[in-house]
């Protein structure tokens, strides 16, 4: 039997919370209505010195699922959003759940060449942005006129729409393409629904349903903040704070002024909080809750946040394709500084060889993670090939390499496709990052390969620093931490590392940046 049939995990559950679990079938849609009734005069949004209810944020999503219907939009059509955070957003969100329209998620900082190509994919038939006019789509709406199309709405001409929450489609989400061309998940109601009931099985003991106050960061567009800042939130019905773009001052504002209780971010939020000279004394220590998740989280950054806030920072893990979460920190087990946690209720996990993937590994040996459970996707959108690659016999292949411990804890290595061959030696770049990351010198740091013409390749990291420092004392510092062949050869000082909307670090850009240059 394998270490991985076992489930070693499931002795450090927390009491509340079950090893399995059944899960709705319903629409989206259902989430809302439900917070509607449950938290019916509480606020769902704070945003721009209002706020929202959860009746009225229902009644705008009817009123405008009723106005979209009358413009043409129908169960199964793809209705792209492409706005930053706010409380459009949601209302869009759920007037698309309402009719069963398929929501297509679009990052407002795409170009109209990007754009384009999401548009064509998915087949859109509306979107909702603030963009300028021009774009090739059937359909454009403006923020400016939403307000009308809410007013103008009658819920009682809504028709009646049937959900197969198995089979139907709520979502496409395009992967970040930081490893590849992006491609679209298809994410269905069960799936995300699925997600919600997992994370809120997870932290039954962390929040009091309408009374929490989620700080959102984290982009709507992003499938964290929209499992986490959206769908999660809603059922819960906390009252969520977005924020519409990162910037770190206006965040400190925002813990003045709404004493969060919640707050889920990304690594590069954290780091950049942890050197703002005004964090520890802005009301960060009201937070219960501090989530990391859309990237590794170096383990010196834990400590010092930790060690600032007074608080646990929970690490998980997920993808796009796991509809969010697939695993995440137990509160009352050892902690395990560095781990990504356990797998989460009715969640599988298994590491195979990265040579002969038939073959489960062993404990503490490095392979592929393979994740199986009711949040995974149903496929990729219109790409048979790859949903045959990435599914098999009902496994997730991540292309993450992970390593399990004795206990069950999971330990993210580095990507697959971003290992590094010197020497035919094969380098993880999280594991030399992590010592730079040790160096008092370095803020980020960001590992590739360097093509090479004898050796294949050789390690290079691009470097911001947080103090002067020279590339030589920092080679010289990995030189004592790591074999030979895992120390930099080179390394490049930059003012600041390429990254997505959710703040993870974009390594493809600085990858072929390399390879342009050599």
């Amino acid at each position: 039997m394998s270490v991985f049939a076992v489930k070693p995990w499931l002795k450090h559950y927390d009491f509340w919370v079950p090893p399995t679990a059944t899960f709705p079938h319903q629409s989206l849609y259902f989430i809302l209505q439900t917070a509607a009734s449950h938290f019916r005069h509480r606020p769902a949004l704070a945003f721009e010195g209002r706020q929202i209810t959860y009746e009225q944020l229902k009644d705008k999503a009817d009123r405008l699922a009723a106005s979209l219907h009358k413009a043409g939009l129908r169960q199964g059509d793809r209705l792209g959003i492409m706005l930053p955070n706010g409380p459009n957003y949601p209302i869009a969100f759920f007037a698309a759940m309402r009719l069963g329209a398929i929501v297509v998620n679009i990052n407002p900082a795409y170009t109209a060449y990007e754009l384009a190509h999401v548009a064509k994919d998915s087949g859109l038939t509306f979107l909702v942005t603030r963009t300028p006019s021009g774009l090739p789509l059937t359909l454009e709406i403006l923020p400016e006129a939403i307000e009308e199309l809410i007013a103008a709405g009658d819920p009682k001409t809504l028709p009646r729409v049937t959900v197969n929450a198995e089979e139907d489609v709520a979502l496409l989400q395009y992967t970040g393409g930081t490893t590849g061309v992006s491609k679209a998940a298809m994410l269905t109601h069960y799936n995300l629904f699925a997600n919600v009931v997992q994370n809120a099985l997870w932290h039954t003991y962390n929040t009091r349903r309408g009374e929490e106050r989620l700080l959102l960061v984290l982009p709507y567009f992003h499938i964290y903040g929209q499992v986490v800042g959206l769908l999660l939130a809603t059922w819960n019905g906390n009252m969520v704070i977005p924020v519409p773009k990162y910037d770190v001052n206006a965040l400190i504002a925002a813990f003045r002024e709404y004493e969060p209780t919640q707050f889920p971010a990304a690594p590069t939020i954290y780091i950049s909080l942890l050197h703002h000279p005004e964090t520890a004394t802005c009301g960060i220590h009201k937070v219960k809750l501090f989530n990391s998740g859309s990237a590794p989280l170096p383990v010196e950054v834990i400590e010092q946040f930790e060690q600032m806030s007074g608080a646990m920072l929970r690490e998980g893990y997920g993808m796009t394709e796991t509809s969010c979460t697939a695993s995440t920190t137990p509160q009352l087990a050892p902690r395990k500084i560095g781990a990504i946690g356990i797998p989460v209720t009715s969640t599988e996990f298994k590491i195979v060889s990265l040579d002969d993937p038939t073959r489960e590994v062993g404990l503490n040996e490095p392979g592929e993670l393979c994740v199986k459970g009711p949040q995974i996707m149903k496929g990729y959108w219109n790409n048979p090939e790859e949903t045959a690659n990435a599914l098999r016999d009902g496994w997730m292949y991540t292309g993450d390499i992970a390593t399990m411990d004795e206990d069950g804890f999971f330990y993210i290595v580095d990507r697959k496709k971003e290992m590094i061959s010197v020497s035919g030696f094969k380098v993880f770049p999280k594991e030399v990052e992590e010592v730079l990351f040790t160096h008092p010198a370095v803020r980020e740091a960001c590992v590739v390969g360097q093509p090479h013409p004898y050796r294949g390749e050789m390690v290079k990291a691009f470097v911001v620093a947080k103090s002067e420092v020279s590339s030589e004392t920092l080679i010289a510092y990995c030189a004592e931490r790591l074999t030979k062949f895992k120390v930099p050869t080179a390394i490049e000082f930059l003012p600041e590392l390429p990254k997505s909307s959710v703040g993870k670090v974009l390594r493809r850009q600085l990858r072929e940046k390399e390879r342009t240059q050599s």
